[in-house]
């Protein structure tokens, strides 16, 4: 396929895995924050190709797997309104919450719709006048300035119909938080390329001076994990600490600066809630005042819902890198894509999706 086999080449892939071989004279502990990139590296293998003193420790970049149970459940609660058509991406909506998820709420006659843009929602706000139309607008930066247009679309038309249900969550800050646990053994990253395209890569420095731990902006196919880890593995060897770009095909220093501008007219940082892991300050994004009435939250009154976490689910271990999803009792026993228990078995980039897909058989203890 052209633009991705040059990417899967195998003899290059083994020579990069041979540089990393030579380069690492220690042990290192790195951590891929994107969920796209521990798919491929559990698909590809890629970790059985890196020496051993080199652990890949899989980071908190999954959005659907950081939605905390509350808002599923504010979700839940807005989409069993009779008067809603409830607007989702399809891997939210077998997402787990305290009673039902939003599956089972469309099996119950609830009007739940699967979208594959914010935009579809706002043409179902224009055909359907009578009824409200909610957008669940879920995802890192990658997501957010679709999300703003639609806003700034409605807000333009005047559809007192359409709201967002906003779980944005931020990459920068959830770093932080990692490097901030008592119990980090992170001593790199590589940072996830599709949220730099956007945003770009200035954010990361200060991270990068503060903590003196090295981030490289890595792309999603094989070799551009292993030249990303390559990178990340140089630095540590040679005490530096920086931010690279590994994935410059896609992504420039400033970012999209249209994207970012939309952004940061419609959003604002907020403290958000992430599953497992607990409230990280300026985590998330919220409506600004002048899109406030946009709100779904405020406009169904669910904004003061809360639900505990079940205890039989070590997501938030897993999403902080302390735990294989092998380590957890109900992996692929109690907890399976059919009846997860948590929702990094459920989206396409969850890391026990991932384990169930292309390990659950003849796992091998990793490092």
């Amino acid at each position: 396929m052209k633009y991705v086999d040059e990417y899967r080449d195998a003899e290059r892939v083994r020579q990069v895995a041979d540089l990393i071989r030579k380069a690492a004279t220690r042990p290192w502990n790195i951590m891929e924050v994107c969920g796209g990139q521990t798919h491929s590296i559990v698909r590809f293998a890629l970790d059985e190709l890196l020496p051993d003193k080199i652990t890949l420790i899989h980071g908190p970049g999954c959005p659907v797997c950081v939605t905390p149970i509350e808002m599923i459940d504010k979700a839940v609660a807005i989409a069993s309104r009779p008067e809603v058509i409830f607007c989702s991406f399809g891997d939210m909506l077998r997402v787990p919450g305290s009673q039902k998820s939003l599956l089972e709420v469309k099996s119950e006659g609830g009007d739940v719709r699967i979208v594959y843009s914010p935009m579809d929602a706002l043409t179902l706000a224009r055909k359907h006048p009578d009824r409200q139309v909610v957008f669940f607008a879920v995802g890192f930066e990658t997501t957010a300035p679709a999300n703003a247009m639609a806003v700034v679309q409605a807000k333009r038309l005047g559809l007192k119909t359409f709201s967002v249900l906003v779980s944005h969550v931020l990459v920068p800050p959830a770093i932080r938080a990692v490097l901030d646990s008592p119990s980090c053994c992170v001593q790199g990253f590589l940072a996830a390329g599709h949220v730099c395209a956007v945003m770009g890569t200035e954010e990361y420095r200060p991270i990068s001076r503060q903590y003196r731990v090295p981030i490289v902006v890595t792309g999603f196919e094989p070799l551009d994990i292993l030249q990303g880890v390559h990178l990340c593995v140089r630095q540590l060897e040679e005490r530096r600490a920086e931010v690279e770009n590994q994935y410059a095909r896609a992504v420039r220093e400033e970012g999209n600066q249209p994207a970012v501008r939309q952004i940061q007219e419609v959003f604002q940082p907020v403290a958000r809630k992430w599953r497992g892991i607990g409230e990280i300050p300026s985590s998330g994004m919220g409506l600004r005042e002048p899109y406030a009435e946009f709100d779904a939250e405020k406009r169904f009154g669910v904004a003061c819902l809360s639900a505990d976490e079940p205890a039989e689910c070590i997501a938030g271990e897993v999403l902080q890198g302390h735990k294989k999803p092998h380590d957890c009792p109900a992996f692929g026993r109690h907890c399976t894509p059919d009846h997860p228990l948590g929702a990094p078995m459920v989206s396409a980039e969850g890391a026990c999706s991932a384990y169930y897909r292309y390990r659950r058989h003849g796992l091998r203890q990793c490092p």
